[in-house]
């Protein structure tokens, strides 16, 4: 190997280095998401928001070789401390185009996943009444992911930027899918504890197909212990896998359209049958 291609690697692996330091530091301002509106995704990049290398706000322009390294890097940050969401989200974005591009295909080959991607939606406490949700009848969806939220103390904005995506279109997609885990997880009646992360981590893996995803679904097995992993194994992990093929797509639904259906007509809709094991909403395995 020469030693300009040498230096040409010492210096990515410094940017990779610098770019992961950023990503631990950078959080979701509640502004951000609308850079992924519809029209702000058609202004010039050369904005005063924007460098001419940003394809859209807080877009950073990596190479190949910086997008295989930084998913290494935070692959293995992420086995060491599963806490590190910074992580996460750099391995699946630097991870995860091609299937990103298969979502987009999928998206639009239905009507609904066109619109979402026309419109581009945001799930935000700026784009959601989460007052209105609170007052709706219990068994709406709306509902439902209201008291998702107020009992396990998540807040709507917490999702991270996508950073390491260079294409808007696809961007967009990989927020959707963060801001739609939350949906995902009161749609299929699975709460935050470690079981129930599993569970859904396998539903992601089969329908997005993002390498982030199946990650976790292969690895998050291993960290529950034997009585845990007996009720994976006997009953959620077929549940999952079912799910996961024979439902509708999940990210062609425009959530926002349906706060007020009554969720068991819309998981009948989407094919989703809810969990056969009635114990592990109340396990004690909070992530």
């Amino acid at each position: 190997m020469s030693k300009n291609v040498l230096i040409m690697h010492f210096g990515s692996t410094l940017r990779v280095y610098s770019l992961m330091r950023h990503a631990r530091s950078t959080r979701l301002l509640y502004a951000a998401p609308a850079s992924f509106s519809h029209r702000a995704s058609h202004t010039s990049s050369t904005s005063s928001h924007q460098t001419p290398q940003q394809l859209y706000p807080g877009h950073i322009l990596t190479s190949p070789f910086q997008k295989a390294l930084l998913t290494g890097i935070s692959a293995f940050a992420a086995i060491r401390d599963p806490a590190r969401d910074d992580m996460i989200c750099a391995m699946g974005e630097a991870s995860g185009s091609c299937a990103l591009a298969s979502i987009k295909k999928r998206m639009l080959a239905n009507p609904d996943g066109q619109r979402i991607l026309q419109e581009r939606p945001i799930i935000s406490k700026e784009t959601v009444d989460l007052q209105y949700l609170s007052q709706l009848e219990e068994h709406t969806l709306g509902k439902a992911y209201f008291n998702f939220l107020n009992l396990n103390g998540f807040d709507p904005d917490s999702r991270r930027p996508v950073q390491f995506v260079d294409d808007p279109e696809l961007a967009y997609i990989m927020l959707r899918y963060r801001q739609m885990h939350d949906i995902t997880h009161t749609i299929l009646d699975m709460k935050p504890n470690m079981l129930g992360e599993v569970a859904v981590k396998w539903y992601e893996a089969i329908q997005t197909g993002l390498p982030m995803c199946i990650a976790a679904a292969i690895g998050g097995p291993f960290r529950l212990g034997p009585k845990h992993r007996r009720i994976w194994s006997t009953q959620l992990f077929p549940w999952s896998i079912k799910n996961g093929f024979n439902s509708n797509f999940m990210l062609n639904l425009y959530v926002e359209n349906h706060w007020e259906t009554p969720i068991e007509e819309l998981r009948a809709r989407l094919g989703i049958t809810t969990a056969p094991c009635n114990n592990v909403n109340s396990l004690n395995t909070k992530l």
